[in-house]
């Protein structure tokens, strides 16, 4: 039983390739294959895979080092002109599932009191968590990871964790007096102004070091996993705020350098080879689901289509402000529909205050897969359209510009 680790990482392994490939075959994103099989091969269906703290190691590394990596692709002169944008798809990403959620989870009899008010009120923060993880991976398999909607879809989920972090910590502060909002709130901050000081001397030293010695590449990419890891430990541990907010900043330090292309050819191997698709898979392996009530399953439901059209609305709606055209309105609001391990993490934490029960982390959890399985099926859809556009096209150029994207999608 000691070597059952190895058996688990040849099925994931061997079922995200052979599910990527089908649904390749049908023109979808191959991370909805990994989805599947997580889905297929776990305690929802077949039973081969179950939760280790083995699978949920590698998956929680698979997820920093894809943040890591969109850090690294991410164009900061870029995400800074999307700055405004970013925010204002934040804030509504926000307030509109808050209040979707809310109104959800009155819908269905929640008694009147404060507490049950304040459970109802956690429905939506859970709602309001956006895991870009999944969008990252999809639109770097498409190449429009570095496109204006990819930047503002980014700098809007940092924004999103932090919102999110804080309205989850008031909702749990009146739950559970031991935990003190100003100190969080403080802590949030000091994060920020901490990774910032810390990025402007590590990328100053990172030029030098390049300019004056060339650099071997595999000290440079040594340092940089070192760099990632390190500040989304501290960024967890010390700070309170989500490791891959950490990770994400990590790449951003070291972006736009004469060895950025060759640390994230680097990087990119490993998570190909295997740590994306045991985070993909975990997903799907992660979701049990015991004898759910008619009244259940409908709140499941209804929960599950609120939360996918109230974060595609408040992305939307904060881009479109923006002046960003309706087409990549949809983008930016379809991007922020994915939920994932934030929203997991947020759920537990309720569990632990008493705020939602454990058939209610059910719901959860399938709600996380429906949308995580929806959004790169809706993003394949919707960023599609401009490829179409640009065919239309009979100049040279933009036929040039299809023949590089149409590499870099394969």
């Amino acid at each position: 039983m000691t070597h059952r680790f190895l058996l688990d990482l040849t099925l994931i392994l061997l079922s995200t390739k052979i599910f990527g490939m089908v649904t390749k075959k049908l023109k979808l994103p191959q991370v909805v294959g990994a989805l599947i099989a997580g889905v297929v091969l776990g305690p929802t269906c077949i039973g081969i895979l179950h939760e280790t703290e083995f699978i949920t190691q590698l998956s929680s590394v698979g997820v920093i080092v894809l943040m890591f990596t969109a850090g690294l692709e991410t164009d900061i002169s870029e995400l800074k002109k999307t700055g405004k944008a970013s925010a204002l798809a934040a804030v509504f990403g926000v307030i509109i599932p808050l209040i979707g959620g809310l109104l959800v989870s009155m819908a269905f009899g929640v008694e009147a009191g404060s507490k049950d008010i304040l459970k109802n009120v956690f429905i939506g923060i859970i709602l309001t968590a956006t895991s870009v993880s999944i969008t990252v991976g999809t639109l770097k398999e498409l190449g429009k990871l570095n496109t204006r909607a990819g930047n503002t879809i980014l700098g809007a989920a940092l924004i999103d964790d932090i919102l999110g972090i804080i309205g989850l910590t008031i909702v749990i502060s009146m739950a559970d007096s031991s935990v003190n909002i100003g100190l969080v709130l403080l802590k949030i901050v000091a994060f920020f102004i901490f990774a910032g000081i810390l990025g402007f001397i590590l990328r100053k030293l990172f030029v030098i070091w390049i300019e004056q010695k060339g650099g071997e590449i595999r000290r440079i990419v040594i340092m940089a996993f070192v760099l990632c890891l390190g500040l989304s430990y501290i960024a967890e541990a010390v700070f309170g705020v989500t490791d891959i907010t950490g990770a994400f900043i990590a790449g951003m330090i070291i972006s736009n350098t004469d060895r950025t292309h060759i640390i994230t050819k680097k990087f990119e191997i490993l998570s190909y080879l295997l740590l994306s698709p045991i985070f993909f898979a975990s997903i799907g392996i992660g979701l049990e689901i015991n004898s759910l009530s008619k009244g259940e399953i409908i709140f499941t439901v209804a929960l599950t289509i609120v939360a996918i059209i109230t974060k595609i609305a408040g992305g939307a709606i904060g881009v479109k402000i923006s002046g960003y055209k309706n087409r990549e309105s949809l983008q930016v609001g379809i991007g922020m529909v994915s939920r994932g391990e934030v929203a997991l993490i947020v759920a537990n934490k309720g569990l632990s205050v008493g705020l939602i029960s454990q058939q209610g982390l059910v719901t959860v959890v399938i709600m996380v897969i429906v949308a995580a399985i929806v959004t790169p099926i809706l993003l394949k859809i919707i960023f599609s359209k401009d490829d179409e556009a640009i065919v239309e096209e009979p100049n040279q150029l933009v036929k040039d510009y299809i023949d590089v994207t149409s590499e870099r999608i394969e």
